[in-house]
C-alpha cells in the first residue's frame, strides 16, 4: 500500500481560531466540494508561517464564507492570516494506480477566493515510467498554471505606473493580491 495525496487546499488563509470549540478545522463546503474533501475526513495541515504540522478532521462551515477556522487544540498552531496547506490522502495498492488518480488542488488568493483549480497527473514519459506534471483542471493545459513566485512584481509595478496608478495604489494592489 502507498499513501498518496488525494486533494489539497494550497495557500488558504486562517480566518479565525476557536480554542474552546471541540476540535477540527471548519472549511467552506463549496471549496471542499471543488477539491473533493469531505466532512469528518481527516486531513493533514501544514502552516507555512509557523511550520506547525497537525492532523485533524474537517467540519463544514457556512457555504460561500471562504472560512478556514482552526478549532480546539489546533487553534494553538496558527494565527489569523496564516497561510495553510490542507491535504487529504488515500491509500492505493501500488504505483500502477498512480495513473488513475488525479488529485484536485485549489490555490487561493489572499482573501481566500479560489485562484486556480489544478490537478496532479502521473504519466509515462520517454524519460521515466512515472513522470509528473501539474495541469489546469479547466483548460487541461500545463501552460495556464502559475505560481506567484513566477510573477515579475517589478514589471507589474512598472505596467501599473504606466497606466497612471500612484505608488500608494500600486502598493495597496500588490499587498492585497500577492503574498510576498
Amino acid at each position: 500500500m502507498m499513501k498518496i495525496i488525494r486533494a489539497k487546499l494550497h495557500g488558504i488563509r486562517v480566518t479565525n481560531a476557536d480554542l474552546n470549540y471541540h476540535g477540527s478545522i471548519t472549511l467552506d463546503p463549496e471549496q471542499c466540494e471543488m477539491a473533493g474533501i469531505y466532512p469528518m475526513e481527516f486531513v493533514d495541515i501544514w502552516n507555512k508561517n509557523s511550520a506547525a504540522r497537525i492532523s485533524t478532521y474537517v467540519i463544514f462551515g457556512e457555504p460561500g464564507s471562504r472560512c478556514c477556522v482552526l478549532n480546539g487544540a489546533a487553534a494553538r498552531t496558527c494565527q489569523k492570516g496564516d497561510e495553510l496547506i490542507i491535504a487529504a490522502s488515500a491509500d492505493i495498492s501500488g504505483p500502477e494506480k498512480l495513473y488513475e488518480i488525479k488529485p484536485r488542488i485549489l490555490t487561493f488568493l489572499p482573501d481566500n477566493h479560489v485562484d486556480q483549480v489544478l490537478y496532479y497527473d502521473v504519466f509515462q514519459s520517454e524519460k521515466r515510467p512515472y513522470d509528473f506534471r501539474i495541469v489546469d483542471a479547466d483548460k487541461h493545459t500545463i501552460e495556464s498554471c502559475h505560481t506567484w513566485p513566477n510573477v515579475d512584481i517589478t514589471k507589474l509595478r512598472s505596467d501599473l505606473a504606466a497606466k497612471g496608478w500612484s505608488e500608494a495604489e500600486i502598493d495597496a494592489f500588490i499587498a492585497s493580491h500577492f503574498s510576498l
